[in-house]
């Protein structure tokens, strides 16, 4: 094709056209298909369901919903961990045209707040605790009415849009309904009821709002429709040859994307089963489920699988049902990626990348891409997505092999940030592309390749971490008079938190305060590693903080300079 190889444009088509369907209307066809296969088996809760099996239990909890007075376009929150429920509820809310809320279970008050603000949520799911989070009572902190409401009906000041809450696991606590009472109000709703509901229901509905940091500091909610999540789901498991035999262990959280999207909807659409081996990452339950229930794949960001070769009884665990999997989330150290292939028998792993605000996939590797494809590159463009490297200043597309910004357009790319146009304006322009804020490279055949960020983000373990949301938090300790947050390297998270903190004249504090600060406001891996007190920062002349001198600088001093020269994907 003329043009093809000198610009940086690649759009990648496909034999299987988009699915013009909603989420509840596809699952009832796979619920069709294969009524007996294993949708969900959590093994840390000793559930099993078969895909008829699930298809009854969501429809009690989308009538249930219906119950609880949540009418189409309402927001429900859920704040739990990785439980049967959260599938549940995910399919359900779609069924109910309900927009699901996903609430970061290391969220502690203060953002569990804002979320809730934020999205205007009529409904909150959550669970009772979790290690060194008491999920109610930060809800009771929150919104100190819900302890005396009769279920249904809060009246919060600070939450003025909040009604309901329901514990999805645990002891009844006052104020909320039981998980067990909103499936039994769903019994009293008629299908007919849910019927008028799907019949209602469009696939270009928005379906889901997902949190994510933004430059501004604070989390912005991207808005994701049937449409957007059913086909990214759909096409990732196509790319990795799912089919009904697949069983896919998900260790990654149900709140992000990897979980919800490249693990359920991609298991869902192609009648896989959905393996849970606990509730939140452990590399002896998820090597355990995968030889117990002969899981064909398994997904993970780098930290997870290092944590799973390393581990010294791995030898001990029988690995040859594997196939295939996704690696995640942040860079990818190309020898654990070699390591994964041969030592987990993952010969067909894959390597995924994208944002959020693309429903997460814009690129993948594929299972027949040879393994230096695999370990060197992000993949082509999905099925149907268009890619394109530009240059940051001019917005004009680069030469194949130039450095630009990565953009992507297509079926994938969100509705909006909820409630936030300019946000929205800001990342998609005019034309319909997402501007990444990544960095990369296209070559000849259409592979991409990460070179940096433009956006000032750190990704430690998978999650994305923008330093002005630490730093606007900081700025709220009395003796903090300014602080600079950025990201250090890390063997095993591929980067950490770091803060530079000029205190106020006459003002005192040590590490230990500002860390015990940050401790149950906000979530665990925001929390600053390192923290440096300086009377200065590294400026240009004009005075804007240089923040690479910053990470020269620490890394120096903090003796990274091995974790520095990993090598990544």
């Amino acid at each position: 094709m003329p043009g093809k190889v000198s610009h940086s444009y690649a759009f990648r088509g496909s034999e299987k056209p988009l699915i013009g369907m909603t989420i509840g209307d596809f699952f009832d066809e796979i619920a069709q298909t294969y009524p007996d296969n294993d949708a969900i088996v959590s093994i840390h809760q000793g559930k099993r369901y078969t895909y008829r099996e699930l298809q009854k239990a969501l429809n009690r909890a989308a009538k249930g919903f219906i119950a609880l007075g949540l009418k189409k376009g309402d927001r429900l929150a859920i704040w739990a961990t990785n439980l049967a429920e959260w599938i549940i509820t995910q399919f359900a809310t779609a069924k109910a045209g309900i927009i699901m809320v996903n609430i970061n279970p290391a969220y502690r008050t203060h953002e569990l707040e804002y979320a809730l603000r934020q999205s205007e949520a009529q409904a909150l799911l959550l669970m009772d605790r979790f290690k060194t989070s008491d999920y109610v009572q930060m809800l009771y902190e929150v919104c100190p009415e819900a302890r005396t409401a009769e279920p249904g009906k809060i009246q919060s000041e600070r939450l003025p849009f909040l009604r309901t809450a329901v514990m999805i696991r645990g002891e009844k606590q006052p104020g909320m309904y039981s998980w067990d009472e909103v499936m039994e109000m769903g019994d009293e709703v008629p299908d007919e009821t849910l019927e008028e509901r799907r019949e209602s229901l469009d696939f270009d509905d928005p379906i889901n709002i997902q949190y994510t940091s933004g430059t501004t500091g604070f989390p912005k909610g991207v808005v994701l429709t049937h449409h957007n999540v059913l086909n990214n789901g759909y096409f990732i498991g196509e790319c990795m040859k799912f089919t009904e035999k697949d069983r896919l262990c998900i260790p990654v959280p149900f709140y992000h994307c990897f979980g919800m999207v490249l693990s359920n909807l991609a298991c869902m659409t192609h009648g896989s089963a959905m393996v849970l081996p606990a509730e939140y990452f452990d590399p002896v339950s998820v090597m355990s489920a995968i030889e117990k229930e002969r899981c064909t794949a398994v997904h993970g960001v780098p930290t997870m699988f290092v944590a799973e070769l390393e581990h010294p009884d791995f030898s001990k665990y029988d690995f040859s049902s594997l196939r295939t999997g996704i690696m995640a989330g942040s860079p990818c150290p190309i020898e654990f990626m070699k390591k994964v292939s041969t030592l987990m028998n993952m010969k067909e792993v894959v390597i995924t990348y994208g944002q959020t605000e693309a429903s997460p996939a814009i690129t993948m590797s594929s299972t027949d891409d040879s393994i230096e494809q695999r370990v060197s590159t992000i993949g082509r463009p999905m099925p149907h997505a268009e890619m394109k490297i530009v240059d940051p200043k001019t917005g004009k597309m680069v030469q194949r092999g130039d450095t630009g910004e990565i953009c992507a357009r297509g079926y994938m790319i969100m509705r909006c940030y909820y409630n936030n146009p300019v946000a929205t304006d800001q990342c998609i322009d005019k034309e319909g592309w997402l501007h990444t804020g990544d960095l990369g490279t296209l070559d000849n055949q259409d592979y991409c390749k990460i070179t940096g960020r433009l956006k000032d983000m750190v990704i430690r373990g998978g999650e994305n971490i923008y330093p002005r949301e630490i730093e606007e938090f900081l700025y709220t300790h009395p003796a903090v008079s300014d602080v600079q947050v950025i990201g250090v390297p890390d063997k095993k998270y591929g980067e950490e938190i770091m803060a530079w903190i000029k205190l106020k004249k006459g003002a005192t504090a040590s590490a230990d305060d500002i860390k015990a600060f940050c401790k149950g406001k906000i979530a665990h891996f925001k929390v600053p590693r390192y923290i440096k007190f300086v009377d200065d920062f590294p400026m240009t002349v004009s005075g804007k903080i240089q923040k690479f001198k910053m990470r020269e600088q620490s890394i120096t001093e903090l003796g990274l300079e091995e974790a520095a020269r990993m090598k990544t994907a």
